[in-house]
């Protein structure tokens, strides 16, 4: 059964930061690309950051760039998100998903084959 379910999220002050967690299970990540995505209320889904099978490729909307770091322990099935610098625009919903991908050393984040329920990232002071 595959699952990914993030964990992490909170109520944080503007300028704090926090780590997302995406456990992953049901299927090994040699060959997915995992990508975190965010939505807020009245707002579309942005993807917020992807990263390559290999850990190698990454990339980041410009919102969060300077200020998210993703990364993934292929061994331990778990992809994080390191958010520093909080914004209260960064207040969302934070989902990971994973997309199938054979090129290793490319992020491909557009086409998602799995999805976990979310983490509800909070920044208000």
């Amino acid at each position: 059964q595959v699952q990914l379910e993030e964990s992490g999220g909170g109520l944080v002050q503007p300028g704090g930061s926090l780590r997302l967690s995406c456990a992953i299970s049901g299927f090994t990540l040699d060959y997915y690309s995992i990508g975190w995505f965010r939505e807020a209320p009245g707002k579309e889904r942005e993807r917020v950051s992807c990263i390559s099978s290999s850990g190698e490729t990454t990339d980041y909307a410009d919102s969060v760039k300077g200020r998210f770091t993703i990364s993934r322990d292929n061994a331990e099935n778990t992809v994080y998100l390191q958010m520093n610098s909080l914004k209260p625009e960064d207040t969302a919903d934070y989902y990971c998903a994973a997309q199938f991908n054979v090129h290793t050393d490319q992020a491909r984040c557009d086409l998602m084959n799995y999805w976990g329920k979310g983490s509800l990232v909070t920044v208000s002071s």
